[in-house]
């Protein structure tokens, strides 16, 4: 993966994530954690928490509003609930958070570094040194709110932080990972998202390295009056041309609208995990039906849980995809299924707590799942995209459906007003 690995747009949304879903995120985002670390190791979920494109699809499949900045405040909350008391067994620590939360990292980083060995001061100031280059080296109109600080007892470490442009309604978040970083201010970054805005000070870029340089040497030579009256001459005057755009970057554009749309999903990925879950899931995975109550719904929530796991970077592309795992709690693409959401979280617990004890029986009949998605998609074809949140509204009441509008009714009841507040 390399540094610096694309940049989006996400829109800022107020509100909170209520407590019946806040658990469930806590849960579900824990034990998936549990898993990659199983197959992959520590590392490789760092580097998975570093990649936005896979962040946010982390976020969607556990009930986030898919394409909105909440998903960063509460996927950084759930894991500090989830992770931090298994810090023992898995060696990973969740520091910070939104606002008066962010302040208390580097006091964290000390107490975790006295408990397992690291240098605390050392994670410390690497803490207050991201911060401080996203704050202030990297001027881009965004005042940062959230810093989540996540180490191994490794030392190895990634960042997410994100800034908001009120007047834009918009949100950047930054991506940082300690593997393979040798500068804080020389292009730094393991992924910038957020909405491009004209010209930006980035005094990160490797490019501006000479500036960095000539701004201390002339802090050092020259008074306030005489830099203003340079400044001045160097002023480029207001018909001077376009500097030449520079090559873009990967750009995730999460878009303003609420509903989730054709354009957002790559279908024939979305055919895949649903054939799999209805063609092979009862048949070829008995494994994934041992937990009593468990159905073909689960099974295809299943299959996009296990790709979160399993599957590589190209194909978080379509982060809304995983939304319709177990839908969104404003209601978009449907109320999210607690009876399904409650089943996903029961085999992931049953599958992990086995393998621990070496019976990986049910942990692969996950990876064979995703598997079989990818090659299925290759091929097969299915309903649209209406269709499928069509059937998920109908049967929705009967699959615990709710949201933040509250519990979801049958189809023929007297239709209620939405009114937020469940």
């Amino acid at each position: 993966m390399t540094q610096r690995s694309g940049s989006a747009d996400v829109p800022l949304h107020g509100g909170r994530v209520p407590k019946w879903l806040g658990d469930r995120m806590t849960k579900l985002g824990a034990v998936l954690c549990e898993a990659i670390i199983h197959h992959y190791g520590r590392d490789e979920l760092l580097r998975r928490l570093a990649h936005p494109f896979w962040f946010q699809s982390f976020g969607a499949v556990m009930g986030m509003d898919w394409h909105s900045s909440g998903i960063t405040t509460s996927v950084i909350g759930a894991l500090k609930r989830g992770l931090n008391p298994l810090g023992n067994e898995l060696g990973i620590h969740v520091c910070g958070g939104r606002g008066a939360h962010s302040r208390k990292t580097p006091g964290e980083l000390l107490a975790i570094g006295d408990h397992v060995g690291l240098d605390g001061e050392a994670l410390a100031t690497a803490s207050r040194l991201v911060a401080k280059v996203d704050s202030a080296a990297v001027q881009d109109g965004y005042d940062l709110y959230l810093h989540g600080f996540i180490v191994s007892d490794d030392g190895r470490w990634v960042v997410v932080q994100q800034g908001m442009n009120g007047d834009a309604r918009q949100a950047r978040r930054y991506h940082w990972l300690s593997e393979g970083l040798e500068s804080f201010v020389d292009q730094p970054h393991a992924a910038i998202e957020g909405e491009r805005q004209g010209e930006i000070v980035n005094l990160t870029d490797h490019r501006a390295e000479k500036a960095r340089g000539g701004q201390i040497a002339l802090l050092k030579t020259m008074s306030p009056e005489k830099i203003l009256s340079e400044l001045a001459v160097l002023e480029p005057p207001a018909e001077a041309p376009e500097p030449a755009a520079q090559p873009l970057l990967p750009n995730l554009v999460m878009p303003a609208h609420h509903d989730v749309r054709d354009s957002d999903i790559v279908m024939r990925r979305l055919h895949g995990n649903i054939a799999a879950a209805i063609e092979s899931g009862p048949k070829d995975f008995p494994e994934l039906l041992l937990v009593p109550g468990v159905g073909p719904r689960t099974v295809r929530a299943l299959a996009m849980v296990a790709e979160v796991v399993h599957g590589a970077p190209c194909r978080f592309s379509d982060p809304a995809r995983f939304s319709l795992a177990h839908g969104g709690k404003d209601r978009h693409p449907f109320p999210v299924p607690l009876k399904v959401y409650d089943e996903t979280i029961s085999v992931l617990k049953s599958a992990v707590s086995k393998a621990k004890l070496g019976r990986e029986e049910e942990l692969q009949a996950l990876k064979r799942l995703d598997g079989e998605s990818r090659r299925m998609e290759r091929y097969v074809t299915g309903p649209s995209l209406k269709e499928i949140v069509a059937g998920e509204m109908d049967q929705s009441h009967l699959l615990g459906g709710r949201s933040v509008f509250g519990w979801e009714p049958p189809p023929d009841s007297d239709p209620k007003p939405l009114k937020k507040g469940a």
